[in-house]
């Protein structure tokens, strides 16, 4: 079964902790798996680790409150020793303020709740997953509970953009969660044509157990992110062909490229053009030259 569902969140952590996740779903992981030692860097108000403990696992919780930065401090140095499971909940989309509310008098720059945009946000929370996997033991798992967010109108995939940043071939599990006792319930809302966002998402990689395996996590990730790029420039490419009848020449090419991409984007990489011309010539599977300057896509 990868849905789960626990209308109360048990007898574990603090009640009061906004964000709190319900206890049930880490006895749920923790009995599955079978940690011998578990870590959970973002443990909020320890529920994760007052459930495992109540397993007879060891365990050890960090959090940002408690002075251990995961964006700056070694997990496996924090603890002395790797982990068969190391999983976090972390803050995420300002959703839920911690430090200056929650915590603290002042927010901290580093809390993940207080990231400047999604960008931030994604950026920091690779970082602190690439963290737990340096604290992960060959063959264990690291992970991260998390949701989407939807605000002003505008949709946050951050499991998929969690799942996108990740080793592919490391990816273990997506187990859905239901969420209940949301602030949001209690709100009133207009009209609505999509329903409110009421689940979270369990997302699981499991560190492999050769050390060459290891050793290639930024040589794989970098190869993915590569592909990633390239595949995006070739539906591009395809797409604003298609939308000039199939052919068009390089000039033409440019300025639908233009006015369909993001202008800051462009901005930044002032070689798109070239980026253009590289997807045609190393992509003749999908568009053909007709004369100088003048391309079309391939027939089938």
């Amino acid at each position: 079964m990868s849905i789960f569902s626990y209308p109360d969140r048990g007898p574990w952590g603090r009640s009061s902790w906004r964000g709190n996740c319900t206890g049930h779903i880490y006895k749920e992981l923790l009995t599955r798996l079978q940690p011998r030692f578990f870590v959970d860097p973002m443990m909020g108000s320890g529920t994760s680790i007052e459930v495992a403990k109540d397993l007879g696992i060891e365990a050890v919780g960090l959090d940002l409150h408690q002075g251990f930065n995961v964006l700056r401090d070694s997990i496996v140095r924090a603890v002395g020793k790797h982990a068969d499971l190391v999983l976090s909940h972390p803050p995420y989309g300002g959703m839920v303020l911690y430090s200056g509310h929650v915590w603290g008098s002042e927010p901290h720059p580093d809390d993940l709740s207080h990231c400047m945009d999604d960008d931030d946000f994604h950026t920091k929370l690779q970082i602190a997953l690439f963290n737990q996997r340096g604290a992960t033991a060959g063959g264990g798992y690291y992970g991260t509970i998390i949701s989407d967010w939807r605000r002003n109108g505008q949709y946050s995939s951050y499991q998929a953009e969690c799942i996108a940043r990740m080793p592919q071939d490391e990816l273990a599990a997506v187990l859905i969660k239901a969420q209940h006792n949301c602030m949001s319930d209690n709100k009133r809302y207009g009209k609505m044509k999509l329903p409110l966002i009421l689940h979270e998402y369990v997302i699981l990689w499991q560190k492999p157990k050769s050390i060459q395996s290891r050793l290639s996590l930024l040589r794989s990730v970098a190869k993915q992110q590569q592909a990633r790029l390239t595949g995006a420039w070739i539906s591009i490419v395809r797409s604003v062909m298609s939308e000039l009848g199939n052919r068009a020449s390089l000039e033409d090419l440019y300025h639908a490229v233009e006015k369909n991409a993001d202008p800051e984007k462009l901005k930044r990489n002032i070689n798109w053009r070239a980026k253009v011309r590289q997807v045609l010539n190393q992509n003749r599977q999908w568009f053909e030259p007709v004369t100088r300057g003048v391309w079309e896509l391939a027939a089938d």
